[in-house]
């Protein structure tokens, strides 16, 4: 693939597609398998995902987790890499509540299972599938593509 956009930019088309399709499959280091979860996105703590779960859950307990991320359209792919802790702190969970939450909590912010776990993204590597026309066009009749007509891919440090 080629590297053709920088980093940052590639981490901000990221964060654009999962604003877009929140869905990411998550899941402790731990052999246990992933499970899909809706992140929620705080603009005021870079690198991090939430996610409210059942203190139940498979990744409640926390700990090493890696997340995979599908763009809706599948031009997009994501891999991150990172540790999940609960956070609890009310201020948060107030931020980032919303209807589609509430639905899974019948006890709204008040119930018992309700856990806000906090993923700190130490590492991310990501993958922009847009190929150009030209490249479509020679995918199509088995011409080869150069470097410019072909995807974007960066490992980075930060999504922020």
């Amino acid at each position: 693939m080629a590297d053709h956009d920088n980093p940052q930019e590639i981490a901000a088309k990221f964060l654009g597609k999962l604003k877009d399709s929140p869905f990411v499959m998550i899941g402790l280091v731990d052999g246990e398998h992933s499970e899909p979860m809706t992140a929620q996105i705080d603009e005021d703590q870079p690198n991090t995902l939430f996610f409210f779960a059942g203190r139940d859950n498979r990744i409640a307990k926390g700990g090493d987790a890696m997340a995979q991320f599908v763009g809706k359209g599948h031009d997009f792919f994501a891999c991150l890499a990172g540790n999940v802790v609960q956070d609890n702190d009310r201020a948060q969970i107030d931020k980032l509540w919303n209807n589609q939450v509430e639905a899974w909590f019948p006890g709204g912010k008040e119930d018992p299972n309700l856990t806000l776990l906090r993923f700190e993204i130490d590492s991310a590597e990501l993958w922009e599938t847009d190929i150009s026309i030209s490249g479509r066009v020679k995918m199509l009749f088995g011409g080869t593509i150069r470097g410019e007509e072909s995807s974007s891919h960066a490992v980075v440090g930060s999504v922020a």
